[in-house]
């Protein structure tokens, strides 16, 4: 992709062997030139999906180890369902800022202290014993994993064909998606054998590893030779806003937010919280209900990639997105009010729930369309934050109305507002113009 200045940024040339830095006062990091598409690149790419299956794994293995926490703690339903929103709340914040420094500062050194803020997090959260240590464990956890999925999908970019960004974007929901449809089934099993603390150190042990792997091998890739390289100027803080409010202010990034975030919000509220629950509700064993669960994740793995796939053979992104969102809701609805003897049907359910899920992806390829190359990260990351503020607001408003031990019959009357949401996000999708934007024919 081409790199364009803004307001708060200059150039600088490429030294002659080929190698360029990216300075901010008396900060440098170096970036010798490697080839787009190469070996590194797919090195590069493996590493932060890797992290994004890492950081998934743990978020959604709450819905797993929720109720040993709650147990162990001795929280209410409603402690852990406010904590869970706590996460996404945090995240979204983060995430904002975290787009908006990638794409003033790159991704390194950025993604290798994120990794480490999500592994103290983890170590953190494995000493829960009260709500308050959760609480800040989730935090902590939130604001590493607000660089993961969007400096994945940056590095995507940023290392491959621009043409591919949607599918590379795609491709890292698979993986992360796929490490949730089988994380979550394992982590229960090895609850047999280990105690929830045990399996949480290991992630954090885990993490220790991958610090050591991003601070060696993650880089950006320099300008060809002759092409400038856009060094940060003036406030920080200043041009992160500035950068957010250019993209706040275009209309396609606030409609594809909207459809993203109803899309994922219900499919994450379903995935880590909501989904086990009703399936118990229903008279599942909770071993069926973590599989049920991860029928969703996997749906959302094979969905993610194909939507790009058919939105390029349409000529289209909104009508993906659109009849994507509408079948959601009919999933979401019909896992919801499933009659009693109804349990097999609930596998290809929720399974359609998370297929549906994958036009979400779209969301991100409209944003990172309508926008210069230079600023992808910041609406990337205004994507995903509305994504998790969404995922907050369908996690917490349930669970505030739903007494301590509720009943089938109290989650069907409040879970309505999962299906509704996803149709606010069809309408979103259905609004969005199909006009090619200036920043997509100049890239």
């Amino acid at each position: 992709m081409s790199q364009s200045t803004s307001s708060g940024t200059s150039t600088e040339p490429v030294t002659s062997s080929g190698h360029a830095a990216y300075f901010h006062g008396s900060h440098r990091w170096s970036t010798g030139h490697r080839r787009i598409g190469g070996p590194e690149a797919w090195l590069i790419w493996s590493l932060a999906t890797i992290f994004v299956v890492w950081l998934f794994a743990i978020q959604t293995g709450y819905a797993v180890v929720s109720p040993n926490i709650q147990d162990t703690a001795n929280l209410s339903l409603s402690q852990v369902g406010l904590a869970a929103s706590t996460y996404t709340w945090a995240f979204a914040l983060a995430q904002f800022f975290s787009g908006a420094l990638l794409d003033r500062f790159g991704s390194r050194p950025l993604l290798a202290i994120a990794v480490a803020f999500v592994a103290g997090g983890a170590f953190l959260y494995a000493g829960t014993t009260n709500f308050g240590t959760l609480v800040a464990a989730q935090i902590v956890l939130a604001v590493g994993s607000s660089f993961g999925f969007v400096g994945a999908g940056y590095l995507g970019g940023k290392w491959f064909d621009p043409l591919k960004y949607g599918l590379m974007f795609g491709l890292v929901q698979t993986f992360a998606s796929l490490g949730s449809a089988i994380g979550q089934p394992l982590i229960q099993a090895s609850l047999a054998h280990i105690t929830w603390q045990q399996l949480l150190v290991t992630f954090g042990a885990f993490g220790v590893l991958l610090v050591v792997l991003f601070i060696f091998f993650v880089r950006n890739p320099a300008p060809e030779p002759g092409v400038p390289v856009v060094k940060p100027q003036g406030n920080v803080f200043g041009g992160i806003f500035r950068d957010l409010g250019k993209s706040f202010a275009n209309i396609r990034v606030v409609l594809s937010s909207i459809l993203a975030g109803a899309s994922f919000g219900a499919m994450l509220a379903v995935g880590t919280l909501w989904g086990p629950r009703i399936m118990e509700a229903h008279g599942a064993e909770t071993d069926f209900a973590t599989i049920l669960t991860a029928m969703a994740w996997l749906g959302l793995a094979i969905g993610a990639p194909i939507v790009n796939i058919v939105s390029d053979r349409w000529k289209s992104r909104k009508w993906p997105a659109f009849y994507g969102l509408i079948l959601q809701a009919v999933a979401i609805a019909l896992v919801i009010y499933l009659p009693q003897e109804g349990k097999g049907a609930a596998l290809v359910f929720m399974f359609a729930i998370g297929f549906f899920a994958g036009a979400h992806m779209l969301g991100f390829t409209i944003a990172g369309e309508a926008v210069p190359a230079n600023l992808i990260g910041s609406a990337s990351a205004i994507v995903n934050g509305i994504c998790f503020i969404v995922g907050g607001l369908l996690t917490s408003i349930p669970s505030q109305f739903l007494p301590d031990d509720p009943t089938l019959a109290d989650f069907q009357g409040t879970l309505w507002l999962l299906p509704a949401v996803v149709l606010v996000g069809a309408i979103a999708a259905a609004l969005i113009s199909e006009k090619k934007s200036a920043a997509a024919t100049a890239r």
